[in-house]
């Protein structure tokens, strides 16, 4: 049976015969239509043995299939000006592309060949082989993304899918052979965890035919979606260096677990989150340590919640000579917003913002489409976008103090410094000061 919702975004959702889920908005804006689907087959399915599994099949899966050889494929999407994007997070693989409405149809077939008949030809393979190594070689060369991706190592120990390679290593990119990538498309990319938003210069009730079309026929199931394991939250505060040479700026990562995207607390940690500095000059974090002292490149914070616990990071680039000075100081902001809360003004301009932003957010049909998808995936229904803004604004200054005083704990903070070779984070193994 189809639900309608027939304010705000108007969504069509429609599970077909096999389990999979159609999402359908008529838009009108342009005449393009854009096509967001996922299966459950992220980097948290890789087995412990074979990290980067699930990146790499997302690099060939668009190489060829079972009706069309690579060039044809690629041919066929770029005679449509059509684009499509593979990409991997922890618990989905998502592919997006938009076209022309009139060619919805036929990318449509394209897209649904991609993910259901993939060939993972042997030659692709060794090419993608070689673009995932130059990609992590790059990655360990770069101090912001070396910094980040200890701090999620610390925050998730013990083999926690979140704490994980994500791209996998230079070793066991090398181990993995054709028949893994097969391996794990069989395993975990199956209708019944499919997922197709559809928006654009289409009609939903055409748009649900039309998918059911491409994928309705797709029998085979797939896998599980993923389930982690809870967070544990830190009991003590952390600190680790990663030297490298030739490096003129060092990056900071200093962060905590949160809560789950379902929790109740979530609408108040992200007030929160875009009054501390989420977005990079802004915020108490720009204002202190960028504006004021002078002392960072770019510093601000980020909060991603999850199926699991998520982080909830500060970010910071410096130079090396700064960097005990500039975890002092978000140390001291953390502290102060803790102690204090946020002001009232400041709740405002935070609501006002992100409530002001939606209309901005939701004026592309990517922007829908990746809003919908979100909010499936998250299951919070189909007028999340109604409600938002009211949830948004039944938050109480003391619901935001009482998340800051439950997660901004420099004393339980992971922190990592990755830049040149020095001896920068001796002062953060002390104590902050309250």
């Amino acid at each position: 049976m189809a639900t309608a919702v027939h304010r705000g975004l108007a969504p069509l959702k429609q599970e077909l015969s096999n389990g999979a889920a159609v999402i359908a908005q008529h838009t009108t804006t342009h005449r393009a239509v854009t096509i967001r689907g996922s299966v459950a087959a992220g980097s948290g399915h890789d087995a412990d043995s074979a990290l980067g599994t699930a990146h790499f099949v997302a690099k060939v899966i668009d190489r060829g299939t079972a009706s069309h050889s690579t060039d044809a494929l690629a041919e066929a999407f770029d005679g449509r000006g059509v684009s499509l994007s593979v990409s991997v997070s922890r618990h989905l693989m998502t592919f997006t592309c938009t076209c022309l409405a009139e060619d919805v149809e036929e990318v449509l077939g394209l897209v649904a060949g991609v993910v259901t008949t993939p060939t993972f030809p042997l030659n692709q393979v060794e090419l993608r082989r070689t673009s995932i190594l130059t990609s992590l070689r790059q990655d360990a060369d770069n101090p912001a993304v070396v910094a980040t991706d200890a701090l999620m190592a610390a925050l998730y120990p013990g083999g926690h899918p979140y704490g994980r390679a994500a791209k996998g290593t230079a070793a066991s990119i090398q181990a993995i052979g054709r028949d893994a990538l097969v391996d794990f498309h069989r395993a975990h990319v199956g209708a019944s965890n499919l997922r197709v938003v559809i928006v654009g210069d289409v009609e939903a009730d055409r748009a649900v035919r039309l998918a059911d079309a491409a994928f309705g026929g797709w029998t085979h199931a797939g896998g599980a979606p993923l389930a982690p394991p809870p967070a544990t939250p830190r009991g003590s505060r952390t600190s680790q260096t990663i030297a490298m040479p030739g490096k003129v700026q060092s990056d900071i990562a200093y962060g905590f677990t949160s809560v789950v995207r379902a929790d109740p607390r979530y609408y108040a940690l992200t007030l929160m989150n875009t009054v501390l500095g989420q977005y990079a000059m802004g915020g108490r974090l720009g204002d202190s340590i960028r504006e004021r002292q002078g002392m960072a490149y770019y510093v601000f914070s980020g909060f991603d919640a999850n199926v699991a616990e998520g982080p909830l990071m500060v970010r910071a680039g410096v130079n090396p000579s700064n960097v005990a000075r500039a975890i002092t100081s978000i140390d001291e902001e953390l502290t102060r917003m803790a102690a204090e809360g946020v002001t009232p003004a400041e709740l405002d301009d935070a609501k006002r913002y992100l409530i002001g932003s939606m209309p901005r957010m939701l004026e592309t049909n990517g922007g829908i489409a990746g809003f919908l998808h979100s909010a499936d995936f998250f299951g919070l229904g189909l007028d999340f976008d109604r409600r938002l803004p009211g949830l948004l604004e039944a938050v109480t200054l003391e619901d935001v103090h009482q998340v800051s005083r439950t997660f901004l704990a420099p004393d339980r903070a992971a922190i990592v410094v990755a830049g040149p070779p020095a001896d920068p984070v001796a002062a953060a193994t002390e104590e902050p000061r309250r």
